[in-house]
């Protein structure tokens, strides 16, 4: 999968906020999440983040 830096990818489960939604700040084996909803920050492993993911998107700007 081609994931890029600012993409807003969508999770199977939602962040306590709330929010379905994360803006991608880091790609590589980890990635470096920010919820679109609270802006909390999480690493979460590569392989965790394309099992969970049910959409990607890029931000309108």
């Amino acid at each position: 999968m081609q994931f890029e830096l600012e993409d807003i990818v969508k999770l199977k489960k939602k962040h306590p906020c709330g929010s379905f939604e994360w803006s991608v700040l880091r790609v590589g084996a980890d990635f470096r999440l920010r919820c679109i909803g609270c802006g909390h920050e999480v690493m979460v492993p590569r392989t965790l983040v394309e099992k969970n993911l049910k959409g990607i998107r890029k931000p309108t700007k």
